[in-house]
């Protein structure tokens, strides 16, 4: 039986031959027939699912009349839509090779070969056509749009700079987050190259852009660090803290390491409790970091976490916080709870996109899912999906 795909190419056909027959009729009937007989032989393969023989038909009609060109590219598209990446190519590729069609044509034959390559993964051969419609053509800002993509996908950071600026030139749309985000990864992989001046300067670079990415803080804090100014690194990940809470499950853990490195939970500790005092909102989120990274041995953080459970409305299903057993130290149980919530967290997503809802464990700069730049937010709560899942009962 023909499937609907079959019906759909079948379609096409019908419409290339009404085309044809109205051309014929309205037209110079003595120099074209009022009915091409190649319509009628790839109608009849289209329907025996004889798809190969029914494409050959319709390249040798495309050669002899010009006026079914675009629905040449109606079905090379359509053959991309359902996989078949190969017939598509051979149908973009046979408009190409054509030496009478315009330039407009050829542009667009262009375009749909490097959208081919794309979806077969061939990103080098799409890459070769799209440079090429960047010059001059009526598919410009759709190039530089897939080229950029394409740069992202093999982390060619620089190119999706230059790349970047280039569309931003002609779409008249300010592209400062995401080549920002470009810029860090040039920095932090300097850092692994322990290239820490050629870091320093890349994110110095970004001061003059307006809409840049928060995270160049956390590379900054990252590069002192390793030159060995923790004072500095300190400042960084404090002001990360009070201006910007969504990145706290970044920087806390950070500082609390400099600061136990230092020998100086006192310090941090006056600290912690100076930033509370001026927004104590920011407690739930303190609490938050705290149990997903396991912090201990800071009596403030203990509180927080203390005052978590105790607000938290899913908690007080499974803990009665106000009447632990008096014989049981109560900094132990809270200690025991925090360690379970933590093993919890760790087994469960941490981050969540805005755009897509895309979650992951760990802060993915770029959402896999939707592709956007610096969208994904931590979670509020410890998720506890995994251990409220339902089990079907099981009958004797």
């Amino acid at each position: 039986m023909p499937t609907e795909s079959t019906f759909i190419l079948a379609s096409i056909f019908i419409l290339l031959a009404a085309t044809g027959w109205v051309l014929g009729y309205f037209g110079e009937r003595d120099e074209q027939p009022p009915l091409n007989i190649d319509y009628l032989k790839g109608l009849n393969f289209l329907l025996n699912e004889q798809t190969d023989q029914a494409v050959e038909h319709f390249l040798k009609m495309v050669r002899v009349d010009n006026t079914t060109i675009e629905t040449h590219f109606a079905l090379g598209n359509l053959f991309r839509k359902r996989g078949e990446v190969n017939r598509a190519i051979r149908i973009h590729q046979n408009i190409i090779a054509r030496p009478d069609i315009l330039d407009a044509q050829r542009n667009q034959a262009f375009y749909s070969l490097a959208k081919d390559y794309l979806h077969a993964g061939l990103l080098d051969r799409a890459e070769v056509l799209l440079k090429r419609l960047t010059d001059h053509s009526q598919y410009k800002m759709e190039a530089l749009e897939s080229l950029v993509n394409i740069y992202e996908q093999e982390q060619e950071w620089q190119k999706s700079i230059d790349t970047s600026k280039q569309l931003s030139k002609i779409s008249k749309k300010p592209l400062d987050l995401q080549i920002s985000h470009y810029v860090c990864e040039l920095a932090e992989i300097a850092i692994e190259k322990y290239n820490y001046d050629e870091a320093n300067n890349l994110v110095s670079s970004l001061n003059r852009i307006k809409n840049k990415t928060l995270r160049c803080d956390l590379v900054k804090a990252r590069i002192a660090v390793s030159n060995g100014n923790k004072e500095l690194a300190i400042t960084i990940y404090q002001k990360i803290i009070e201006e910007n809470s969504y990145l706290i499950t970044e920087a806390l853990p950070l500082m609390v390491d400099i600061y136990i490195g230092l020998n100086k939970q006192s310090e941090l500790e006056a600290k912690m409790e100076n930033i509370i005092s001026n927004n104590s909102k920011i407690t739930r989120d303190i609490a938050y970091t705290v149990i997903v990274n396991n912090i201990e041995g800071i009596a403030l953080f203990d509180l927080c976490v203390d005052k978590y459970i105790e607000m938290d409305l899913t908690l007080r299903e499974f803990i009665d916080i106000n009447n632990l057993n008096l014989n049981e130290n109560r900094i132990v149980a809270l200690r025991k709870i925090k360690k379970g919530l933590s093993l919890l967290a760790n087994s469960t997503p941490r981050y969540q996109c805005e755009e897509c809802g895309f979650s992951s464990q760990k802060l993915l700069w770029q959402c896999p899912s939707c592709k956007q730049w610096e969208t994904q937010r931590p979670f509020a709560n410890v998720q506890f999906d995994s251990i409220l899942q339902r089990k079907p009962l099981i009958s004797d």
